[in-house]
């Protein structure tokens, strides 16, 4: 157990954003599984409609420092492309 002030502060410090970065993964998770379920459906127009707030989530995840922005980047990027695909058959 940390013994000097600083060191309990930091603590303290830790634990907050350890809760609140795990708040903002949990989030992210789900809205992925959302995204994922709206692609499996293969409903183009639904798809695009989750995309759009699933988008926004991974941008504000990113921001609040969850993810790295390389990671956040090559989700969109992924899910761009599987609503392309489905909006667009074979």
């Amino acid at each position: 157990m940390a013994s000097h002030a600083s060191a309990l502060k930091k603590n303290r410090q830790d634990q907050k954003r350890r809760l609140r970065n795990r708040a903002h993964a949990g989030k992210l998770r789900t809205q992925l599984k959302k995204m994922k379920q709206a692609l499996e459906g293969g409903d183009a127009k639904a798809a695009a409609g989750i995309m759009r707030e699933t988008v926004a989530l991974v941008d504000r995840t990113a921001k609040h420092g969850v993810i790295h922005k390389n990671a956040a980047s090559r989700t969109k990027s992924r899910l761009a492309h599987a609503v392309a695909r489905i909006a667009k058959p074979a």
